[in-house]
């Protein structure tokens, strides 16, 4: 027979709701606040088994502290702006705001039917006025503090979609979306100088704990390098064109330059000789290759000589200024000082052009001869060739010719990062907009605090132009300078959904204040986030940019802290048929089926059992069965002996005269405490915890005729079983509040508190050792602890199964491992 979770889920649910068990206080006297987030998903109408998955971790630890006494807070909100609600909006001919709205509706309730505990008056959504005017203040801010301006530069631009996409969302060179093929375009962008906070970002001392992997990706997303930033004169203009790198000691050995088409240089050259169509189309070809194809050592160099040259400043050499595949912007300045003869990369490019080599370091015995190189020279050397350096070490004199070169105003020692300004402009309705206007007269204004926030406006032709939908609303587009009071245009580029979800968890503080995005003195009781839980995807973006807002946020006064988030926890993906769940695969699992078939803590209880929180877990329908049955038994406890274990339930059983099977029964209860505290507390790992009490309950179910126990058997038998009716709370919270009510109890199982285990019932008077013949298992024998070593093995010796295998057997030797094993070495006589 199974458990009726149809009719006890929702009880409880309504009874958690009734009693305001999830909405919490700003202050509890008494009680330590305690910030559990789960990232806030996308809007996409329904459920989908990753959210099972991040939720119920994110619900298992909420309600483990709950269960310690913290005043804990777990809100839920949605990312409800972005392009993938306004291209579901097309595809379903409605419109972005009637989608949203009622995607909303159905995942709240889905997220209310799977019972998590989240604080729903505190609920937010990034596309209402409410939320998003705080966006464009904050925009204001950074704005007046000169952390935002506007450039042109070359973006990712999806024709399908009509908009930028960030480098993330291009995968192999198509857009993660529709698959359209991504083309670089040169537009005028907004930009927030995150830059600025380069260093700040590189400082995670005050995590708490962070996974090691998120840091490491973040340090090298960031990228800092210390080198020599050098200025090459450019022959005709007399303009610098400067060059960063991390071997000053290979300056002398320039003999050309490799520029990005991207670079700055390139595109003025470009206007200026528009008539070199051959040049044009070398750039544009190069502009659209993958990226990650041009930063790789396997890519075929190509190039294009400009026909200019540069002026070494610290020899005088003229440098041929080249175009290559193989230079990003992303690194350093962009421009590159070529040493063929020392950079492997520069070398295959001379080699392919028939560019000059320069050997500037000789290896120790002196044996390399420029003309024999058939590779570069890329180890520590001595110079030559270099004028007063020469004969110096090649490491040492780096230092040295950084401080000539600084000394002579020829460049300088600088700190640089592979971390770009954060391009914030995204080309489509259903986003933030920008709070500025354009006013021919003022340049760009922005729009007064008091107007905010700026609406977007409902009749878009969305879907039905291939520009910009908002430039479809001549109304709202064409409006009055708030400085001038002339003409004025709005700016029509929204914002990047990454900004909506930076400061989103503050806003969770005080969702409802209509005064500023949150009260500072409210936010300071709940930040920084004592525990965020989300993919190892965000590593490099929302993290950081959330880091960045943060510390942002901070230097305005609206929060104390550094960091946003004090604890992380990335959880894997949900996997099936040997990769990641997703509709376009066709290998996604509708969580709905199975929680009307087994009930949502089953679901939950197979997500947390499944593997580690970080690591995959593969989805299995038989581990759901598996978990159903669990629960079953479970339950199947309290309802056989529910008056028993109501009647002799102690907290904390006395020191009792009991039998041997219940001290060992004891002992398990114990150490199954143990166990999940240590689990949960100091290495969340669920799966164990959960292993732990399915090993306990094997122990429970062991035990024959509990009703005909003695009275001092019951009171432990008792113990055993509800306290692991209270410790399945943070997996399985309906089925565990059921039973706890079936043993009597009236109160919520939270408030029952922490169960704590007595270290004098995780010692036993007797230990079991396993007896073997030549390495193979041939019985036990459970001895008490006071047993002689010669004891031991004479038991060993004389059991019945052991006898028969020592026939026509010489004992060669006896092994006694201590509280383990007694091991028994025969040979034929």
């Amino acid at each position: 027979m199974e458990y009726p979770f149809e009719v006890f889920e929702k009880k409880w649910q309504d009874v958690w709701k009734k009693e305001r068990v999830f909405n919490a206080e700003n202050q509890v006297e008494g009680k330590e606040n305690y910030f559990v987030l789960s990232m806030f998903p996308y809007p996409s109408g329904v459920l989908h088994m990753g959210h099972v998955s991040n939720y119920s971790i994110g619900d298992a630890i909420s309600r483990y502290k709950m269960m310690q006494g913290y005043n804990v807070l777990q809100p839920m909100g949605y990312d409800s702006f972005g392009m993938p609600a306004e291209n579901f909006a097309i595809q379903h001919n409605t419109h972005p705001r009637l989608a949203t709205e009622n995607n909303m509706a159905i995942m709240q309730g889905q997220l209310t039917a799977m019972g998590f505990g989240f604080d729903w008056q505190r609920t937010l959504a990034t596309s209402t006025p409410e939320y998003y005017r705080w966006g464009q203040w904050l925009f204001k801010r950074l704005y007046e503090k000169g952390l935002v301006y506007k450039k042109t530069s070359f973006v990712n631009w999806c024709d399908q979609c009509q908009t930028v996409l960030a480098n993330e969302q291009v995968e192999d060179g198509k857009c993660w979306r529709d698959g359209s093929t991504v083309r670089q375009k040169e537009m005028e962008q907004w930009y927030f100088k995150i830059t600025d906070y380069a260093e700040e970002l590189l400082d995670f001392s005050k995590m708490i704990d962070w996974p090691e992997r998120v840091i490491t990706m973040q340090k090298n997303w960031i990228g800092r390098s210390t080198g020599t930033e050098i200025d090459f004169i450019e022959e005709t203009t007399k303009d610098k064109i400067k060059v960063f790198t991390t071997r000053p000691d290979t300056i002398f050995g320039v003999t050309f330059m490799a520029l990005p088409p991207e670079h700055e240089y390139i595109r003025a050259l470009l206007k200026t000789e528009a008539a070199n169509s051959d040049l044009a189309d070398f750039c544009e070809k190069v502009i659209n290759e993958d990226k990650k194809e041009r930063g790789s050592a396997e890519q075929k160099k190509e190039g294009f000589f400009t026909g200019k040259y540069c002026i070494n400043p610290v020899n005088g050499d003229r440098v041929q200024i080249w175009v290559t595949n193989y230079v990003l912007m992303d690194y350093g300045t962009g421009a590159v000082m070529a040493v063929p003869a020392h950079d492997q990369r520069d070398f295959e490019f001379a080699k392919k052009y028939n560019i000059a080599l320069k050997l500037v370091i000789q290896n120790q015995d002196k044996s390399l001869v420029l003309e024999e190189m058939t590779e570069a020279y890329v180890e520590p050397g001595i110079l030559v060739n270099s004028d007063k350096f020469n004969d110096k070490d090649s490491n040492k004199a780096k230092e040295e010719i950084s401080a000539w070169i600084d000394e002579n105003k020829m460049g300088k020692t600088t700190i640089t990062y592979r971390l770009r300004d954060w391009g914030v402009s995204r080309q489509r309705y259903w986003g933030n907009p920008i709070p500025v206007i354009h006013c021919d007269k003022c340049g760009s204004v922005l729009v007064p605090d008091e107007d905010l926030p700026v609406l977007l406006p409902d009749n878009v032709q969305v879907g039905k132009t291939t520009q910009n939908p908002l430039l479809s609303v001549a109304e709202w587009v064409n409006t009055t300078c708030p400085n001038c009071g002339g003409p004025g245009r709005r700016e029509t580029d929204t914002m990047d959904t990454f900004v909506d979800s930076s400061w989103y968890y503050a806003r969770y503080t005080d969702s409802k204040n209509t005064e500023m995005p949150f009260s500072p003195e409210i936010a300071e009781k709940w930040l920084p986030v004592d525990q965020y839980i989300g993919g190892i995807e965000h590593a490099c973006m929302h993290l950081i940019y959330a880091r960045f807002f943060h510390k942002f946020m901070r230097d305005i006064g609206l929060v104390k802290g550094d960091e946003p988030f004090a604890r992380l926890l990335t959880q894997g993906m949900v996997c099936n048929l040997g990769s990641k769940m997703s509709k376009s695969k066709g290998n996604g699992v509708d969580p709905q089926p199975y929680i009307d078939r087994y009930g949502s803590d089953a679901i939950r209880v197979f997500m947390l059992f499944a593997s580690p929180p970080e690591k995959d877990v593969d989805w299995s329908d038989d581990g759901v069965v598996g978990a159903f049955r669990f629960l079953n038994r479970v339950y199947r406890q309290a309802e056989n002996y529910g008056d028993l274990i109501n009647e002799y339930y102690k907290p904390y059983s006395p020191d009792l005269d009991i039998s041997k099977e219940m001290k060992e029964l004891r002992f398990s209860t114990h150490t199954m405490m143990k166990k999940w505290h240590e689990d949960i507390e100091e290495k969340l790992q669920f799966n164990t915890a959960i292993a732990g009490i399915m090993e306990h309950l094997n122990n429970v179910s062991s035990i024959k005729d509990p009703e005909n126990l003695n009275t001092n058997d019951k009171i432990i038998y008792a113990e055993a079983n509800a306290v692991m009716f209270r410790l399945i709370y943070p997996f399985a919270p309906h089925v565990s509040e059921e039973v706890w009510s079936m043993i009597g109890q009236t109160g919520l199982v939270h408030e029952s508190g922490l169960p704590k285990h007595n270290p004098l019932y995780l010692v036993t008077d007797e230990v079991t050792y396993v007896v073997q013949v030549n390495g193979k298992l041939r019985g036990k024998i459970d001895v008490s602890l006071e047993t002689s070593e010669e004891e031991i093995k004479e038991l060993a010796l004389n059991l019945e199964n052991v006898v028969k295998f020592l026939e026509d057997k010489e004992i060669k030797k006896i092994i006694v491992v201590k509280k383990k094993l007694v091991s028994i070495v025969v040979k034929p006589k």
